[in-house]
């Protein structure tokens, strides 16, 4: 049996995972997020611990047999946030999270002043990556960065309460800024221009390595077993794609949660700073991924939701489908919505961006705005298709992920924007906890006949035809919508 932890945003998940695949049992424990200014977002790693003991009592507790035969711990987490320890491994301050955008000025600094280093990161400096935060940190909290002893990626955290060791793994070191993706190694330069030192960094191993095992205080907690081995690991998108068998060159997927991305598997490191098209190494040895990333994805739904009254997002899902169904185009008076609700990353790395609908009128009714929205993260992914396609990554049928996928209705439409086969999956709102027990395995000497398997296909969605001219029309004129929302913040 594998434990496979996930940590997310909002939610902590862990599976039990058994050598076939199959999920016997798994669990979850609710996150908060502290938004103590504009902007800023944070959380206490503490309540990560926290909740990581809550999930595993529970999946204790309902399958005591099955718990007690784990012999391997798999981790996935949300990319990018900041835990800074010091000498004694004491937290220093809350962590600084993946959406959190106060350091924009640091961000176009690190820009200005090295530019050649994006090539070798594979991403420009964003507020929302790690190495911004830490300029940010020396200029307005230089008491807690003189203290600095370590800075660990979010699921690294829960790794040290596992198991005492300050590691991390090639693609969570990814979305720090910090490494150089190709030689999957930390890169000096980079790091000593945020006035840091290597020794302050985490040791690194593949995400199908062993990193460590259970120490003893951990393993009286949970009660497992003492050494039990502790596998690399992940950031939360190559994990989900583990979990999902996209881990070849050309398999691609679409996650539509609070935020959303495209990601395309490559054999070799394929960015594109220049469209803010990120290239990170893949939780597997010697693969890569390339990813455009939006920092507002099904969120966009439930914000609406709130915002018309509904009670619920699959409220308004229904409503959409009753009024506007996708047997016929839509009329050209149906609003256009932007969906920078947070920003936006690809392609346009601009955090202060913010979204809108245009084209109201008096007969603008909440099934119309509600459509406007899901067409406009829709038309966003394209925008990062586009992008991932312009850093020579082949992306073709794609596997839909997340909250999102939940809806028929917007796979059907995001199939009808992105002119490919979209198909969702059974199971895969535990993708990144299968990806992570499956990570356990390999690194324990089994699984490896796992990693192909992927998921069972739940429904696959072509293009209409019909409706592509009407798209591509509302697409052109989403598009020239782009230039006003950014005159708003100059």
């Amino acid at each position: 049996m594998s434990l496979g932890i996930d940590l997310g945003t909002s939610e902590l998940k862990a599976v039990l995972l058994d050598e076939c695949g199959t999920v016997l049992a798994h669990a979850g424990a609710r996150l908060n997020v502290s938004r103590p200014q504009a902007g800023w977002s944070e959380q206490d790693p503490e309540s990560w611990w926290q909740a990581c003991l809550s999930a595993l009592q529970q999946l204790r507790q309902s399958q005591p047999q099955a718990y007690a035969r784990v012999c391997c711990i798999g981790l996935s987490g949300q990319m990018h946030g900041a835990v800074l320890l010091d000498r004694a491994d004491r937290v220093l301050r809350p962590a600084i999270l993946w959406d959190d955008s106060r350091a924009i000025e640091q961000a176009q600094w690190l820009q200005q002043r090295h530019p050649e280093f994006s090539a070798v990161t594979g991403s420009l400096p964003m507020a929302g990556l790690t190495a911004p935060k830490l300029l940010w940190l020396r200029q307005y909290e230089p008491q807690v960065f003189s203290e600095i002893s370590c800075i660990l990626s979010p699921k690294d955290y829960l790794r040290l309460r596992l198991s005492g060791e300050r590691i991390s793994d090639v693609s969570d070191a990814a979305g720090t800024l910090w490494l150089d993706v190709e030689k999957r190694d930390w890169f000096e330069p980079m790091v000593q221009a945020c006035g840091l030192q290597l020794k302050q960094l985490p040791r690194l191993v593949e995400g199908s390595e062993v990193s460590a095992g259970l120490c003893a205080a951990a393993a009286g907690q949970i009660g497992l077993r003492e050494q039990l081995p502790v596998a690399g690991g992940g950031g939360d998108n190559p994990v989900s794609a583990v979990g999902i068998g996209a881990i070849a060159a050309g398999h691609g997927f679409i996650t539509l949660g609070t935020s959303a991305a495209i990601v395309a598997i490559t054999g070799h490191a394929a960015g594109n700073p220049a469209s803010a098209v990120h290239s990170f190494c893949h939780a597997l040895p010697q693969r890569w991924y390339t990813m455009g990333a939006m920092l507002a994805g099904a969120s966009c739904l439930r914000w609406a939701t709130g915002l018309l009254g509904q009670p619920n997002e699959q409220a308004l899902l229904q409503l959409v489908q009753a009024g506007l169904p996708q047997t016929q185009p839509v009329a050209a008076g149906v609003p256009l919505f932007l969906p920078y609700l947070a920003g936006e990353r690809t392609p346009h790395n601009d955090p202060l961006l913010r979204g809108g609908f245009m084209n109201l009128g008096y007969d603008s009714s909440p099934v119309m705005l509600g459509y406007a929205v899901l067409e406009g993260v829709g038309f966003g992914l394209l925008d990062a298709l586009h992008a991932v396609q312009s850093a020579g990554a082949a992306v073709g049928a794609c596997a839909l992920v997340g909250g999102g996928a939940r809806s028929n209705y917007w796979a059907q439409l995001l199939s009808n924007i992105l002119d490919r086969e979209i198909h969702t999956l059974a199971g895969s709102e535990l993708s990144a906890c299968i990806g992570a027990a499956k990570l356990g395995f390999l690194a324990y000497g089994q699984g490896a006949d796992l990693l192909a398997g992927g998921m069972p296909v739940k429904e696959r969605f072509l293009p209409v035809a019909a409706q592509q001219s009407m798209l591509q029309e509302r697409y052109q004129k989403f598009r020239g919508l782009l230039a006003a929302a950014q005159a708003l913040h100059d």
